[in-house]
């Protein structure tokens, strides 16, 4: 008598979800992060035009935005009391180029030329993340990736309008340095990972940017202006407090946040150029809160930025980039 086979179900697996699932989740928290930073500039550009400095704004923006997420720096050094000290070189160079020099070089260089220019040199940044991995692998982009980077740049161009603009030496310098800074945050937290929490980098980070604005601001390298005033948006009188704070602990914090941890699910390459879609963000919440509507030319623009990240996302998926862990069988129970 032969004994009856049972059918058994399949092996589960114990692991990180499944490829795409992480791929899906890290491009919306990308999304979200470009949502959350592009609320920043048309919420600061009327205090800084009732007289607040960008020295005393971005102090706010970055000490605010680390103490709120400060917990989970908290608890990684808890859990690993030489945190710090095995990882103080990634925070500290998340802090000074992801946090401090993007937002200092962008801004000196909006003070030498229009900021369609400096934003246009700044979000370049995409296309210098292609170049490294081009020089590192010694491996020619394919196809889909420089498709992708010029109608993406294209598009870049409608959106910003660069019309009557006259060229500057220095701010050109400035905003390239900027875009390095960006380059360096999407590297930088790409390597975040169960040894270096994504949020315990960004909290790290926005404190190091913040004790390096207070510096500067305490040496009068950068002035420190910070009058009561009353700002108006969406045709609401506010103080100045309500704003401010909306950035710094909304969406200066959420951007950080959900951004360190979107780059380690897509990549650097993929999170940079959906990065992108913070300039489309800017533009709606600039035409509801300031009442500058986008211009068709500008919303083509829009159409095009989209289409190249999406070209970069099918070459992403054509070429078969894994990120998946290890993963070991559970045997199952008699």
């Amino acid at each position: 008598m032969t004994t009856p086979v049972v059918p058994t179900a399949p092996v589960p697996v114990i692991g990180l979800p499944a490829v795409p699932r992480v791929r899906t989740s890290g491009i919306v928290l990308a999304v979200a992060s470009a949502l959350a930073f592009s609320s920043s500039g048309p919420l600061v550009k009327p205090l800084l035009e009732a007289g607040w400095s960008l020295g005393a704004a971005l102090l706010v923006r970055m000490g605010v935005a680390g103490l709120v997420l400060a917990p989970a720096l908290l608890v990684a050094i808890r859990r690993q009391p030489a945190f710090l000290r095995h990882h103080w070189r990634p925070i500290l160079g998340f802090g000074l180029t992801a946090v401090a020099g993007c937002q200092i070089f962008f801004f000196a260089a909006m003070q030498r030329m229009p900021v369609a220019i400096a934003l246009l040199i700044q979000y370049l940044a995409p296309v210098l993340l292609v170049i490294l991995a081009w020089v590192r692998t010694r491996r020619a982009p394919s196809r889909l990736v420089i498709a992708g980077s010029i109608v993406a740049i294209a598009g870049l161009v409608l959106v910003v309008d660069i019309s009557g603009a006259q060229f500057d030496l220095l701010g050109t310098i400035f905003a390239l340095a900027a875009a390095v800074c960006v380059a360096a945050y999407f590297l930088i937290a790409e390597r975040a990972g169960d040894e270096l929490p994504p949020l315990a980098l960004a909290s790290g980070g926005l404190l190091i940017g913040a004790v390096l604005m207070a510096v500067l601001c305490l040496t009068g390298i950068l002035p420190f202006v910070a009058p009561d005033v009353t700002v108006a948006l969406a045709g609401i009188a506010l103080p100045w407090y309500v704003p401010l704070l909306w950035v710094a602990a909304i969406a200066t914090t959420a951007g950080y946040a959900f951004g360190v941890m979107a780059v380690p699910r897509v990549g650097s390459r993929i999170a940079s150029f959906v990065g992108l879609s913070e300039v489309l963000f800017a533009l709606g919440f600039a035409w509801l809160l300031l009442g500058e509507a986008p211009t068709g030319v500008q919303l083509a623009g829009g159409a095009l930025i989209l289409l190249g990240v999406v070209l970069v996302r099918l070459d992403a998926g054509s070429a078969g980039e894994s990120r998946e862990p290890a993963r070991v069988p559970v045997v199952p129970a008699p």
